[in-house]
């Protein structure tokens, strides 16, 4: 199985590489640590590894490296003997380990799956734990860490009943990887009885909660000044903001046009956009200029422009990383990928700033956080775009309604909290164990 694996991977490799490295040169500074994508680590790295106690965590984007960065400020008493190692896929995501995590701590790209790849990897860092930041599953690397005999956890798991069903039929593929874990964290029980049904030892899954509804703590909300960045845009003091959240193609113009209509009941109204992918931003201006909706992008930003020159209609920010900042002035939140994409967004860090919050119907990738918020009446969901204005024009003329959803909203987070303590606490055993 592993040579069939191998053989089709290597195939499948080679043919993407061209639109792989294309995506990385889209993201922009791809160039930097691309040969770690490969096993291949400079001699600072190489020396920092070279006979030291390693434990590797991994976190694939932004949203991954944010938990990450909770882990390992949680687990730091329990660490004083072991370099720290952290690897991300994305160059986003590189760029919030920067931020996020100290100089003491190793930063690196995730090899690619490629089993030349891989094996250089290990015998460099040679890591004796490794964490996995949600279900981010690579056959050859975890073979190779069954193989050494290296304890391996996954946490904040949480499979969709796609990603269930498929691992399912690939059983035969995955099964002896998930059976391998030392240990898995999960959301709920729901969650729980996928992994189990996918291979997982039954005795080794904890239901952990979701690392999520503790991460809105992270970060400094002063490091951006929103405030100062929509005033440069063009809005004035006493403006409600409606706010577009990690929007995906299309969302940028449907909710643009919804705000042309809204401004005719609402007219103390301006617009925030925040595309999933920061370089979408100047083609997201040319979709709103031909609508003749007048905007800035945040990578424009002059603290010296005098507010006279502030003329815009909406913030488009093409920057990664600071979408939570803008949370903290933002009157009501549409969160992207849920209209006219499928999956959605993260809602729990627009919740905890106080937002009112409205979803459309395509929340797949937080089913069980999105029936949580909509159970206690938090948040509003929609059918679909066709529902989307009444809801906003209700929202936005009712102080009291949204002061209502953002109270409960917060209550809910409040009340979820407690999984960085619940996965420390599993993973805590074994990594005294390595250490002895």
């Amino acid at each position: 199985m592993r040579f069939v694996y191998n053989v089709l991977f290597a195939v499948f490799f080679i043919l993407s590489l061209p639109y792989y490295v294309f995506r990385l040169w889209r993201r922009g500074n791809w160039q930097r640590g691309f040969g770690q994508r490969f096993g291949l680590y400079d001699a600072e790295l190489k020396e920092r590894l070279r006979g030291r106690k390693v434990v590797w965590f991994h976190a694939v984007s932004v949203g991954e490296v944010n938990l990450c960065a909770l882990l390992v400020n949680a687990l730091s008493e329990h660490l004083d003997d072991w370099t720290v190692l952290v690897s991300t896929t994305t160059t986003t995501g590189m760029g919030e380990l920067e931020r996020k995590l100290p100089s003491t701590v190793c930063k690196i790209y995730y090899p690619v799956d490629f089993l030349p790849a891989v094996n250089r990897a290990l015998r460099i860092i040679n890591p004796e734990l490794v964490v996995l930041v949600e279900a981010e599953i690579w056959p050859n690397l975890l073979w190779r860490l069954t193989d050494r005999g290296t304890p391996t956890f996954l946490v904040n798991t949480r499979l969709s009943d796609r990603s269930a069903r498929r691992y399912a039929q690939f059983r035969f593929l995955f099964g002896s990887i998930f059976s391998s874990f030392a240990g898995v964290g999960v959301h709920n029980e729901n969650d729980a009885k996928a992994v189990r049904s996918v291979g997982c030892d039954p005795n080794r899954v904890r239901v952990t909660g979701n690392l999520k509804f503790d991460a809105v703590d992270l970060g400094s909300r002063h490091s951006v000044k929103p405030a100062e960045l929509i005033a440069w845009a063009g809005a004035k003091d006493g403006d409600l903001v409606l706010l577009g959240s990690s929007t995906h193609p299309g969302e940028e113009r449907l909710l643009a046009e919804l705000f042309l209509r809204l401004r005719s009941s609402v007219s103390n109204l301006f617009l925030v956009l925040v595309p999933r992918h920061f370089e979408r931003g100047a083609a997201v201006a040319r979709e709103l200029d031909s609508l003749g909706l007048r905007s800035r992008l945040r990578s424009r930003f002059d603290s010296s422009a005098l507010a006279s020159d502030a003329v815009a209609d909406c913030l488009i920010v093409d920057s990664t990383g600071e979408l939570r900042f803008f949370y903290d002035v933002s009157t009501v939140v549409v969160i992207g990928k849920s209209l006219l994409a499928h999956g959605g967004q993260n809602p729990i860090e627009a919740a905890a700033a106080g937002c009112a919050v409205v979803m459309g119907p395509n929340m797949e990738n937080f089913r069980a956080i999105t029936k949580t918020f909509l159970q206690a009446e938090s948040m509003r969901q929609v059918r679909g775009p066709e529902g989307l204005e009444a809801e906003l024009l209700s929202l936005l003329e009712d102080q009291s309604l949204r002061e209502s959803l953002s109270l409960r909203a917060r209550a809910v987070v409040d009340q979820n909290r407690g999984a960085v303590s619940r996965t420390v606490a599993m993973i805590e055993p074994t990594l005294n164990g390595v250490s002895n």
